[in-house]
């Protein structure tokens, strides 16, 4: 039993300290930055974080931004388009693609990671409320 705990806390240890930042780059060449997926809610580069760029509802930058290019829900760069061309790619720090963010399920290599399923199905509610869901979901 003792063995096994102790293979449980090693595996999960080493998934934890092996964990990648995931980073969004938008534009019809994935050329715009977008932010950082998966960093903490006061980075600045965080989509989780409101007052910044990747965060705030107002920026043009945000993916949470209703009216703007990257969170229309028409907009073939937006991850909230059934029909985007052109949504997020997402990519970890040193260059590997993870897929694309978006809700279009025709658009190939789209991401199927855990916590862009659960954007997936809480992007509007999330939109209402961005730092509080990063506490929701990371803390």
């Amino acid at each position: 039993m003792t063995k096994n705990l102790l293979t449980s806390i090693s595996l999960l240890l080493c998934c934890v300290f092996q964990a990648q930042t995931l980073h969004l780059y938008g534009g019809s060449n994935q050329d715009q930055y977008l932010g950082c997926l998966n960093c903490d809610t006061f980075d600045k580069d965080s989509i989780w974080n409101s007052f910044g760029d990747y965060g705030n509802i107002l920026s043009s930058k945000s993916i949470w931004n209703v009216n703007g290019n990257y969170g229309s829900t028409y907009s073939t760069y937006s991850p909230w388009s059934s029909y985007a061309s052109y949504p997020p790619a997402i990519v970890d720090q040193d260059g590997l693609f993870y897929g694309y963010l978006t809700l279009n399920p025709y658009k190939s290599e789209r991401s199927e990671l855990e916590l862009v399923h659960i954007l997936y199905k809480n992007h509007d509610a999330i939109q209402k409320d961005v730092s509080g869901w990063y506490d929701k979901l990371f803390r």
